[in-house]
């Protein structure tokens, strides 16, 4: 089953090859906000999200479901 985005998100914050103080410098986001957030403690505001989206080159991409049933 795939993760939740921002399961995905936590990860991809602590696979970067910057450190979470490198983050918060280049996106804005505060480092004590990006902390509590990887640990899983408080979420993220939507401008946080797209920053660190843009930084670490994520895209959200869909996933094949079934067909729509026909009304």
């Amino acid at each position: 089953m795939t993760k939740p985005i921002s399961e995905q998100l936590r990860l991809a914050v602590e696979r970067s090859p910057l450190s979470r103080y490198e983050l918060a410098k280049r996106t804005g986001v505060e480092q004590a906000s990006l902390s509590r957030f990887v640990h899983g403690k408080c979420g993220l505001s939507q401008d946080a999200i797209d920053a660190l989206g843009k930084l670490l080159k994520l895209r959200l991409v869909g996933i094949k479901t079934r067909a729509r049933w026909k009304r």
